[in-house]
């Protein structure tokens, strides 16, 4: 299971070490608000680029901002059921509307995003060693769980 860490200065100290023992890190990025089977194929996907993953989570704040009307699951509950799947090794929280100041900290060796992301638009694509787009799984999103549901009631 992953830690949840919250201070980036914490972070920083716990992927120095990761480094030291000659691991490759992986950064991701995202809201993971109801979390469903294509969150799940992506990061083990994401992982398979590395040794430690280490996945950025939205704040609530900071979701708002983007998604009006969510998120729909608190940061804390989340953050509890991403940091529980195997192949996460670290989940921190970012407040800003991008995460480019913790992959500025933490300087990953691959920054990960979804197929619906061209590498070159993929904030911090400037900072990583090396930017991937991994693939996306056409019907499995949030947002079309989010309009499943809000037809049943409506039907």
């Amino acid at each position: 299971m992953g830690r949840i860490v919250k201070d980036w200065e914490e972070l920083g100290r716990a992927l120095d070490g990761e480094r030291r023992k000659g691991r490759k890190l992986v950064f991701t990025n995202g809201c993971f608000d109801l979390l469903h089977a294509g969150h799940v194929r992506y990061l083990r996907e994401a992982k398979k680029l590395g040794d430690i993953l280490v996945v950025g989570l939205n704040s609530d704040r900071s979701v708002s901002e983007i998604k009006p009307e969510r998120p729909i699951t608190p940061e804390d509950q989340r953050a509890e059921v991403v940091s529980s799947l195997e192949m996460v090794d670290y989940v921190t929280f970012f407040d800003e509307a991008t995460p480019y100041e913790i992959i500025r900290k933490i300087m990953p060796d691959v920054l990960v995003k979804g197929g619906d992301w061209r590498p070159e638009d993929i904030v911090g694509s400037d900072i990583a060693a090396q930017t991937r787009s991994l693939p996306y799984y056409e019907g499995l999103s949030t947002t079309d769980i989010i309009r499943k549901i809000r037809n049943m009631r409506k039907g």
